[in-house]
């Protein structure tokens, strides 16, 4: 799949789902490019969904969503990843037809962080963002029984978002 001038979105077909893995650059260096890519890929998403396509795309999103979404300790105002403009966009994308599977099995967790800064502690006391998403269409959505944050994995500064979907 390419995105117009936006490298390829990894993608598998699962019958008639379609699985994406992406990665929205931080914006730290280039703001402007992230927010090039992140137009690009909501119109994909959009024309993909009105294509009648079932969708699960997943990935690090770089954005929180919500203000919750960035433990108190964590927030700045302005920062990268939390401004109006990138949780605009990421709204268009939900509006466009995905459901936050994540959030909507756990609507009430506060705690739902899946980045930590590069320091152990913080992820062990799960001072956190959420930024990393699991997003799906209502068809498949409508399947999911989790989705969870699995911060006691890897050595990474992300944690794996393992989702479940059954019929």
């Amino acid at each position: 799949i390419v995105v117009a001038d936006v490298p390829a979105v990894p993608s598998a077909n699962l019958g008639p789902v379609r699985f994406v893995s992406v990665y929205v650059p931080n914006g730290g260096k280039d703001y402007e490019a992230k927010m090039r890519f992140f137009g690009q890929l909501q119109r994909w998403m959009a024309e993909t969904i009105q294509s009648g396509t079932a969708l699960v795309l997943c990935g690090d999103i770089n954005v929180a969503r919500e203000e919750r979404d960035v433990h108190p300790r964590e927030r700045k105002p302005n920062q990268i990843g939390t401004r109006p403009e990138e949780r605009d966009l990421f709204g268009v994308m939900l509006e466009a037809g995905v459901t936050d599977v994540g959030r909507t099995l756990d609507p009430d967790n506060d705690a739902l962080f899946t980045w930590w800064a590069p320091w152990r502690s913080l992820r062990q006391r799960n001072i956190g963002w959420r930024i990393d998403y699991v997003l799906a269409t209502s068809t498949v959505a409508s399947l999911a029984r989790t989705c969870v944050s699995r911060r006691e994995f890897g050595t990474s500064d992300h944690a794996p978002v393992v989702a479940t979907f059954l019929p």
